[in-house]
């Protein structure tokens, strides 16, 4: 039944792709990915893939850059090995949030990304959480965007904590429909952050928090964490209104510079992540616990191969 799928992955998150294989019940596929002394990334697919269902698992996370040429030279390398589809399992979008021209004379990087993905032959994107869900509009070619929220809800019913006791707050106006969308599944209050930006650089002040939290567990919710300082700013604005308990959950753990060190020494009490992103040693403390998508992954993957719906994962 699975003798034409076939799976690869670079050298963004070998592990969760291990993992998936493992849920499908497919052996990962013989794939070279390298780096030449001259900086030139060399892709070699071992496997016999003509006429073969191939799929890439391949986050273009950090370095996303060479992570995104190892993306683009393994469709390459595929297209013209003769495999008869190549999908693209991108957990992380890199560019994600270079999804609109707000300033003058800026690209629509996000844009270009899904561009190069195309033109190198991809047929199909899956991917987990967008940052903005504009982005698929951005293919010419079909994708099937995931969400990783029945993975939270289900994580956080597990923990045992009291519904009437538990708020999901979202940090900003922005994420309110992916918070109302946890805070629903998990039959709780929802709450709002309220911010701005100023400055140069950019910086986000915390004016309010819109909701009750005093005496509740709060579940900071958001699709990406990167240096944390915004996430971090809004969990010490929750203690100080009286929150019995301070958790983050971020689809994505970018966790740039010394955001891990700044987590470990904040307010917040745990902070949820997916593999998405693989954690190198550095970002790892006992603060951060790292949840699984690899099952939702391998679940995808199957019924795509079997031309089988996948909306089961939405419930």
């Amino acid at each position: 039944m699975f003798s034409k799928l076939k799976l690869f992955t670079g050298n963004a998150n070998p592990e969760l792709a291990k993992e998936v294989a493992t849920f499908a019940g497919i052996p990962l596929g013989d794939a070279e990915v390298f780096k030449f002394s001259n900086d030139d990334t060399f892709v070699k697919i071992n496997d016999n893939v003509r006429g073969a269902d191939a799929f890439i698992i391949q986050s273009t996370c950090y370095p996303v850059n060479d992570n995104m040429m190892e993306l683009l030279i393994m469709i390459d390398a595929l297209k013209r090995a003769s495999a008869q589809r190549i999908s693209v399992v991108i957990p992380y979008y890199g560019y994600a949030r270079s999804d609109k021209k707000d300033q003058p004379r800026v690209p629509i990087t996000a844009k270009l990304v899904a561009d190069l993905i195309t033109v190198a032959g991809a047929d199909r994107v899956i991917t987990v959480d967008l940052h903005a869900d504009q982005i698929q509009g951005f293919f010419n070619i079909p994708v099937d965007h995931l969400y990783s929220i029945p993975i939270f809800a289900r994580y956080f019913k597990s923990m045992g904590v009291d519904e009437d006791n538990l708020v999901v707050v979202s940090p900003d106006s922005g994420g309110a429909n992916r918070a109302r969308s946890l805070a629903k599944r998990l039959n709780c209050s929802l709450a709002i952050g309220d911010k701005r930006r100023t400055g140069n650089d950019n910086n986000a002040e915390v004016l309010n928090v819109i909701g009750d939290v005093k005496g509740k567990v709060a579940i900071l919710f958001d699709d990406i964490i990167d240096t944390g300082g915004s996430l971090i700013k809004i969990a010490n604005k929750l203690a100080d209104l009286g929150a019995e308990k301070v958790y983050a959950a971020c689809v994505h753990g970018v966790l740039s510079g010394t955001a891990s060190v700044k987590i470990f020494n904040s307010k917040i009490d745990k902070l949820f992540v997916t593999d998405s992103i693989e954690l190198l040693n550095h970002q790892k403390n006992e603060k951060i616990v790292q949840i699984s998508i690899a099952d939702m992954l391998a679940f995808a993957i199957r019924g795509i191969h079997l031309e089988e719906s996948i909306s089961e994962l939405f419930d």
